[in-house]
């Protein structure tokens, strides 16, 4: 529980005033891992800890590669000190490799942070892509279509999830098909 109250707190001290809808998304996305975090065993508490840090390298001085899920890690690493399982989930949430791969940064983010395979990986995908930017849960089409919106045809990041679309959603149904089961 400590290191879920940490990671909250500084995912709101990093986010809540530079880049508050953000920080609203990521209170949703915190919200909706802890009501998932029971699938993942002795994981849940890196899982719901990576929820709450999922986009702290969107917040302004962290930015330096301009991929938030890799400058976000790093911070977390070099910087807070976060758990290595903590710093993984962040930096491979919702697909991160394929971003990766068309930044060209592939190598340094699989080299620096080994990819989190299996439920939890899928689960901290979940979170994130049933969780609007206001924090209110939705399905995953509709959040993939709205992220393809507001970036728009040909940039990149829009891309990037358009080709990750049917490996979220399959994380997604995933994640669905773990909670039905049990």
């Amino acid at each position: 529980m400590e290191q879920i109250e940490r990671a909250r707190d500084l995912a709101r001290r990093l986010l809540a005033d530079s880049i508050p809808l953000r920080w609203s998304h990521s209170q949703g996305v915190g919200r909706k891992a802890e009501s998932i975090a029971h699938l993942v065993g002795e994981d849940a508490s890196a899982l719901v800890s990576a929820a709450w840090l999922h986009d702290v390298g969107y917040a302004p001085d962290l930015v330096e590669t301009g991929m938030h899920q890799l400058d976000g890690a790093r911070y977390l690493r070099d910087v807070a000190h976060a758990d290595d399982l903590v710093c993984r989930l962040v930096a491979h949430h919702s697909c991160a490799f394929i971003e990766a791969r068309n930044r060209g940064l592939s190598e340094q983010l699989t080299d620096e942070f080994p990819p989190v395979i299996g439920l939890l990986g899928d689960a901290i995908t979940y979170a994130d892509m049933t969780t609007t930017p206001t924090g209110a849960p939705t399905e995953v089409e509709t959040r993939l279509a709205e992220i393809l919106a507001r970036y728009g045809d040909g940039d990149l990041i829009a891309e990037s999830i358009r080709e990750a679309s049917p490996l979220i959603i399959k994380s997604v149904r995933a994640v669905t098909a773990a909670l039905a089961a049990g």
